[in-house]
């Protein structure tokens, strides 16, 4: 009897079609992913971003201008799912764009709790951009008395949704980013 001590071998999908076919259909969840609420994906009425950790999961390992697409493009589809003002395209291309910055300078390794602390940062960016959507919105409909009223109330729900998104996010990225990075990772010696 022979025993091998050499390291197991990851089977990843080596055809461009399935990686392709799966990151379509990720991305499409991820989206729809915000109509989910199942008891432990909620707090304070928050749900988690599924978009947010899609492209972060994306751009971990890309470059800055297909983390921009994959931004959009997610964005979009969740602009369409919800509501189109303020847009998620902006956010998310922004977010895609900061983290394939982080990833390309190295200031964080690949691995999950690296890139649950990203998803955490990430969304407080992305909710301070839709907040400033909201108050600019804000700003071209309403007059000066009742825009200051309704800029509290944007402060104070944006407080809440940051914080609740950020922590729900980062503790729902493995579950994203693990079976993500294994469809993505090229195998060794396969030819594209």
């Amino acid at each position: 009897m022979r025993i091998s001590l050499s390291p197991r071998r990851r089977r990843v999908p080596s055809s461009p079609l399935v990686r392709g076919a799966a990151t379509v259909i990720s991305a499409l969840a991820a989206a729809l992913g915000t109509w989910v609420r199942l008891p432990g994906m909620v707090l304070a009425g928050v749900t988690p971003n599924w978009p947010l950790m899609w492209v972060v999961a994306w751009s971990v390992n890309r470059p800055i201008w297909q983390s921009a697409i994959a931004g959009v493009a997610v964005g979009l589809v969740q602009d369409g799912l919800t509501q189109a003002q303020p847009t998620h395209a902006i956010s998310l291309a922004l977010v895609g764009i900061a983290t394939a910055r982080l990833q390309k300078n190295r200031y964080v390794r690949e691995d999950f709790v690296s890139v649950a602390l990203i998803v955490f940062g990430m969304t407080a960016i992305s909710e301070t951009i839709l907040a400033v959507q909201w108050v600019l919105m804000m700003m071209w409909i309403e007059n000066s008395h009742v825009f200051w009223e309704s800029l509290s109330g944007i402060w104070q729900t944006y407080q809440s949704v940051t914080l609740s998104s950020a922590i729900l996010s980062s503790l729902w990225t493995p579950l994203v980013y693990v079976p993500l990075n294994w469809i993505w990772h090229k195998p060794t010696g396969a030819q594209e």
